[in-house]
């Protein structure tokens, strides 16, 4: 299979003093949130046929979480027009030409064949458990690198994240301050980028996530980002994922990354 590549970075988490260290989080506005890239059309193309044919490892959504789900899909519905989408009743004709139904019953699998994102929901604590920490609670993910959706859903953020060494306590505190601080309207934006060898959607099972060597002939770049939803107050986890040869770099990226070069750890 051809690997999917983008034909330049949107971002490049490396370039920013702000995005270079974990957390590495800067603001994130409501009209910059989510993106159309050069990869649209072959993106959507995987993500469709993941959905169809391997839909429980791609979408989970617990019972607790459905009214978020529904918040969330109608959230981004009003933002698609201004990404080029035309919403014609119940369907949304896509930049690429596609037809979706607009299926409000369904909301995570509705968009998760309508934007490149992958998107997760987490809530605080939503069945009362006393673990303290946002869990995840439904997503549509086709695109993980290194995990996989079944095995993260309904765990708690330290045990989400119990394989990454990095990850470590305080870590985990700090994160947990940015996510309770989250304010509707006013989202938070993170980068990871790692060698690859091109597998968009590379779900694996914990502790064996070791990413591409030095001598990986790609990039990937997942921008990363944090926005509250205002009514149910579940904080959505979105992912938008490029990959990219070298030379497709900018030359202020090339040359910073240079300089910061990506760590094989991140």
């Amino acid at each position: 299979m051809e690997p999917i590549l983008q034909t330049s970075l949107s971002f490049a988490p490396w370039v920013d003093p702000r995005t270079r260290k974990l957390p590495g989080v800067v603001p994130l506005a409501p009209e910059d949130w989510l993106e159309v890239d050069s990869a649209y059309g072959a993106q959507m193309a995987l993500r469709e046929r993941l959905l169809s044919e391997t839909q429980d490892q791609v979408h989970a959504l617990a019972p607790c979480a459905h009214a978020a789900a529904v918040e969330l899909y109608e959230m981004i519905l009003a933002l698609l027009p201004g990404l080029g989408f035309d919403l014609q009743n119940d369907v949304a004709i896509c930049p690429d030409g596609r037809e979706v139904a607009l299926d409000r019953n369904a909301p995570l699998m509705t968009l998760g064949r309508l934007v490149q994102e992958d998107l997760c929901l987490l809530q605080s604590d939503p069945d009362d458990t006393g673990q303290g920490e946002h869990v995840l609670s439904g997503g549509v993910l086709c695109f993980p690198s290194g995990w996989r959706l079944r095995e993260k859903f309904m765990r708690a953020m330290m045990r989400i994240h119990d394989p990454i060494e990095v990850y470590t306590d305080d870590l985990g505190r700090r994160v947990q301050r940015l996510m309770d601080g989250v304010q509707p309207g006013r989202g938070l934006m993170r980068g990871t980028a790692s060698h690859s060898d091109a597998f968009l959607a590379d779900p694996r099972s914990e502790y064996d996530y070791t990413h591409g060597t030095i001598a990986s002939p790609f990039i990937r770049v997942e921008r990363q980002g944090l926005v509250r939803l205002p009514n149910t107050r579940a904080v959505v986890f979105s992912i938008h994922t490029q990959i990219v040869r070298p030379e497709s770099l900018s030359s202020e990226q090339a040359a910073a990354l240079e300089e910061f070069p990506i760590r094989l750890a991140d």
